[in-house]
């Protein structure tokens, strides 16, 4: 006998030691990951809510200031309802997406759950991100048409732009503007396809396999 029969003999016996998962053992194991991916969503989701919520109280007090002169405070308070309400819509979303998914009993079902995560997380970042660009616009829109009055409010509060002709100050508050926005823009892109993004990726996965079963 040959070195090639030798090494055909050796596989066909290794693959009869090897144990055969059947079609239950490998559902299991898809539901079980599955169900771990949906609750680590839920739980960044809850996570992300108490950054940003903290995130706030760092906010300086000038700043504050500034947007209550302006008379933005009812405005700003009506948008933070409007977001925390949608957010909290969300995680319950999330939350009732794991409950569902744990007590799935067939493959097509949990097909069915991981879609309908995989839809809920992309209208979840679609919002965040939507809802960001547009509050940027909307606040610069509203500090350009009072320029004027928010020139002399930031002179009072910032010595940096007293020395700042009031020519150039739309160009460089609104520049500087851009620029942060930009940047806040691109790391919450950044964040969402690394931490949704992986975890949507590893539920397309399970999709797959589980859409191979069913064939």
């Amino acid at each position: 006998m040959d070195q090639l029969e030798l090494l055909k003999e050796k596989w066909k016996n290794t693959e009869q030691q090897l144990p055969t998962l059947s079609y239950d053992d490998i559902y299991k194991m898809l539901l079980k990951k599955s169900s771990s991916i949906v609750k680590w969503i839920f739980f960044i989701s809850i996570a992300e809510i108490l950054f940003w919520t903290a995130l706030s109280f760092f906010i300086p007090e000038s700043s504050k200031a500034i947007n209550e002169e302006l008379g933005l405070k009812n405005i700003f308070l009506v948008v933070n309802i409007i977001n925390y309400s949608v957010f909290i819509v969300f995680i319950y979303l999330f939350y009732r997406n794991y409950q569902k998914i744990q007590v799935t009993d067939t493959s097509r079902q949990l097909m069915k759950n991981i879609l309908n995560t995989r839809k809920t997380v992309k209208y979840f970042v679609v919002y965040n991100v939507g809802a960001s660009v547009l509050a940027l616009i909307g606040i610069n829109i509203y500090y350009y048409f009072e320029k004027d009055r928010l020139f002399e409010i930031m002179k009072q509060n910032f010595d940096g732009y007293a020395s700042i002709p009031p020519e150039t100050f739309t160009a460089v508050f609104f520049g500087s503007q851009a620029i942060v926005g930009i940047l806040f823009i691109g790391f919450l892109l950044l964040f969402y396809r690394l931490i949704y993004g992986i975890l949507l990726k590893r539920l397309k996965r399970n999709y797959r396999e589980l859409k191979k079963m069913e064939v």
